[in-house]
């Protein structure tokens, strides 16, 4: 069974795009947290993204923080048989977690094994920010 209803789902794109009508400034959508809270496992990520199947539990929801090892065993490459993350927010970092051996869990702390590269002229902020006056 697909969950759809029109409205609510424009609403919710518009909210995670950052715009509309929101009385908190600098609102941003943390897709790490809300992976974490609403599909702790990752059962839903693993059934839509097929090139995930092999990452178990919450190491799906950020695959590009994961070390070679275990993507390796997961058969996951990154930026062949899975894009690389095109910006990571900072706000991220504290929902990636990383226990000895690979595995994760949901609310340790952990730094990215690789950051993506941003545009030389833009920081993070310039791709969550309101203002594009750059």
């Amino acid at each position: 069974k697909v969950d759809y209803d029109v409205c609510s789902n424009y609403g919710n794109w518009l909210y995670s795009a950052g715009i509309g009508n929101d009385p908190r400034d600098n609102r941003k959508f943390n897709i790490i947290k809300q992976g974490l809270d609403y599909d702790g496992n990752g059962d839903y990520v693993r059934l839509w993204v097929p090139e995930l199947q092999g990452l178990k539990g919450a190491d799906i929801h950020s695959p590009w923080a994961l070390s070679s090892a275990a993507l390796s065993q997961a058969g996951v490459t990154l930026g062949e048989t899975y894009p690389q993350p095109v910006v990571t927010a900072p706000e991220w970092s504290r929902h990636i977690s990383q226990r000895p051996g690979g595995s994760s869990h949901p609310r340790g702390k952990r730094r990215p094994a690789q950051s993506p590269v941003q545009h030389k002229d833009r920081g993070i902020d310039f791709y969550f920010s309101r203002k594009k006056d750059v």
